[in-house]
């Protein structure tokens, strides 16, 4: 792996956990000691993040990590309405039936004890078998890359045991909808579920509002 590249995933896997929180600033000379690697590759793994969406350039103070607003929530759910709807619907016309109702046992149960990393691992299970299901390779990229921004919208939620518990109620009936075949069912329970979580976490940030850098 290159040397940007490491840094980079890196740098992104920080942002993404929350150990490098919104407002941190990521200087040149600090990243480079920190990481092992010299400044140029550096300076381009910064500038991935900033094309990424995961810092911002600031006057006076350089690169450094960006906050997720509640307006960038409001724009991540507008597309990812649309294309996780579209997946939804084309997995249940071209995805495994019995792929898709293993997943929805699995979700009756997680229901039943809720608990954030296994729901979140389990829902990226379900995530992957949509988009084999779909073999559309563009569809998949565009949603790839918004499931990035979304680990963070997740820790917004602040794993609530009653809101795991009812997004994996969402989640089984999302995937009892693709395993019926039935387009229309699947694509109903996913607007369904993403429009309860936008509802849910926009309340949060209202409630709770977290001061920009």
């Amino acid at each position: 792996m290159r040397a940007s590249d490491a840094a980079y995933t890196a740098l992104q896997e920080e942002i993404l956990e929350g150990r490098l929180a919104p407002g941190t600033v990521l200087g040149e000379v600090g990243q480079s000691e920190r990481l092992g690697v010299s400044r140029t590759p550096i300076r381009e793994a910064f500038s991935r993040l900033v094309a990424a969406g995961l810092a911002v350039q600031q006057p006076g103070r350089g690169t450094v990590v960006s906050d997720i607003s509640l307006e960038d929530v409001d724009r991540l759910f507008e597309v990812r309405i649309p294309l996780e709807t579209q997946a939804a619907g084309l997995a249940a016309q071209r995805g495994t039936p019995e792929v898709f109702a293993a997943l929805a046992e699995e979700f009756r149960q997680a229901q039943q004890a809720p608990e954030a990393e296994s729901h979140y691992k389990l829902a990226a299970r379900m995530d992957e078998a949509i988009d084999t299901s779909v073999g559309n390779p563009y569809l998949s990229s565009m949603l790839g890359n918004l499931r990035v921004h979304l680990i963070r919208v997740r820790r917004l939620a602040k794993d609530q045991p009653q809101r795991l518990a009812e997004s994996a109620a969402e989640h089984r009936d999302i995937c009892l909808g693709i395993a019926s075949g039935d387009p229309q069912m699947a694509e109903a329970a996913t607007s369904l579920h993403l429009r309860r979580s936008l509802a849910y976490i926009s309340e949060l940030r209202r409630t709770e509002p977290v001061p920009s850098p």
